[in-house]
């Protein structure tokens, strides 16, 4: 099967001597020496039966893609665990996954361990790293120094390494063997995350991978997995962020690929105009683009693409920045890329199929396609983003599902109603959440704020609240009318 762990290591059998990855230091790792580590983290997690649960808790970096991609070489999945989620729903997450085993920062078990107290109070939630899932035996990987709160019997990654030699080869792998769940939305009592298998996943990296020129001798700055994996199945560099002036490391690296978020692109455009000449391509992703960003950026010097895609499906379409601006009506998404379904319901919703789809929900039925939640139309075979189908909000690539929290803050006392929206920045394409709030006796915004982040994940917190008399409503059943209240917060 040819995926992102069997590509590594081909490339690293017939030139391991290339850069697969430059650190955020700027340090190199030739390819070679990127799968002998992949390798320790595989042989060291050998115990794993395909399919089991690996919680995955570290950081953007080197670590981390050499951990994932050797946890998943070993036949696990994937379970992001996400700080700032309400502890309700860790606990469900780690009911419906049951990770065998934990890959994380020594830092982590720290501040999920002896120092749990402090973490809460700063708004960082986590699983309890040392036992996840009471009642169920883990065994533990971590990274960086020990620390407090380290299990005792756990591998240190640095010092697997030590001992680690250049892999012969890898064991059989199925095509089926699911490798990362990515929980998008839905309820404490039953979490929805998309299940992705080493084969929807190799299939969603070769689109990306064929849509744009990309090979050896190209440097890919980057720390989006979906964009720095296809990197490396093309055996380009692939150059992660150090947290410097992004303008600097782009030059520096030579950097010949990026990916952007558009708001945060509006603001390096605004501060530098011109990007370095060796930036052939420049991806946009997880918002939609305003004319103002995308006109900057085409001014800056790179073919700029936009990336429309999914969770469960990645990627979908690719638009280029100078055919969306002459495109007078609605978004354009571009056509879909070869071997991508596409079926636009009556309703205008537009469904997708294909072999990067994700097979299932967790716990659900195999799925034949998916439910975008956006209206489309086609014009030409290209497809017109029309408008989102439901009220999702999405600030700064999170997305975020009002109808996951209002239930919660309706609870809180002093509470009558509440409704989460979103109000559109038209400079940037980002969102602001607003919570909009209608008080019972009883109400003290001051106890609203240290309750929003025990029941709210950090990522969906408000921007601000806003008290009302009353919510609009609408209709013989008085249900909310969620554009009634933004044209209302808008106006406040």
């Amino acid at each position: 099967m040819n995926d992102i762990i069997t590509g590594i290591m081909a490339t690293a059998g017939r030139e391991p001597d290339r850069t697969a990855i430059i650190d955020g230091r700027g340090r190199e790792i030739a390819y070679g020496e990127l799968a002998r580590r992949v390798e320790a983290v595989r042989a060291a997690m050998d115990d794993l039966r395909p399919g089991d649960g690996v919680l995955f808790a570290v950081r953007p970096g080197v670590n981390a893609v050499v951990t994932a991609l050797g946890s998943v070489a070993a036949g696990g999945m994937l379970v992001l665990a996400d700080p700032g989620l309400a502890p309700g729903v860790l606990a469900a997450r780690m009911s419906a996954t049951r990770p065998a085993w934990v890959v994380s920062e020594s830092l982590l078990y720290t501040l999920s361990g002896p120092l749990q107290g402090l973490a809460h109070r700063r708004g960082l939630f986590l699983a309890h790293l040392r036992r996840p899932l009471p009642g169920r035996p883990v065994r533990h990987l971590y990274t960086g120094p020990w620390l407090p709160g380290v299990p005792r019997g756990a591998v240190r990654l640095s010092r697997l390494l030590r001992g680690a030699v250049r892999p012969a080869g890898l064991p059989e792998s199925s095509a089926d063997q699911p490798a990362a769940v990515i929980f998008t939305s839905g309820t404490t009592a039953h979490p929805r995350g998309v299940v992705h298998t080493r084969g929807s996943l190799a299939a969603g990296l070769e689109l990306f991978r064929d849509a744009f020129p990309l090979g050896p001798g190209d440097v890919v700055h980057t720390d989006q997995l979906m964009l720095g994996l296809p990197a490396l199945m093309a055996g380009a560099a692939w150059s992660l962020p150090g947290g410097g002036p992004t303008v600097g490391e782009l030059a520096a690296r030579r950097a010949t690929h990026a990916f952007a978020v558009p708001v945060r692109l509006d603001r390096l455009l605004r501060e530098t105009p011109r990007l370095p000449e060796t930036l052939r391509y420049l991806l946009l992703g997880s918002a939609p683009a305003p004319a103002g960003v995308l006109r900057r950026a085409v001014e800056a010097g790179p073919e700029v693409l936009s990336v429309y895609a999914m969770t469960e499906a990645l990627p979908i379409s690719i638009a280029s920045a100078r055919e969306k601006l002459d495109c007078p009506e609605g978004d354009l998404l571009g056509a879909p890329l070869p071997g991508v379904g596409v079926r636009v319901a009556e309703d205008g919703e537009l469904f997708v199929s294909g072999p990067h789809v994700a097979p299932r929900y967790l716990g659900e039925e195999p799925l034949r396609e998916v439910a975008t939640g956006d209206l489309v139309r086609i014009d030409d075979g290209r497809l017109i983003l029309l408008g989102r189908k439901k009220d999702m909000i999405l600030r700064d690539g999170f997305n975020i599902y009002p109808g996951l929290y209002e239930p919660a803050i309706t609870a809180l006392p002093g509470i009558a109603e509440a409704a989460i929206v979103g109000l559109a920045d038209s400079g940037t394409g980002d969102e602001e959440v607003v919570l909009a709030v209608v008080p019972d006796s009883g109400y003290d915004e001051t106890l609203l704020s240290k309750a929003l982040p025990e029941i709210v994940d950090a990522g969906a917190l408000p921007d601000r609240v806003v008290r009302l008399d009353a919510l609009p409503r609408s209709g013989r059943a008085d249900k909310l009318d969620r554009a009634a209240l933004r044209d209302l917060l808008a106006r406040r």
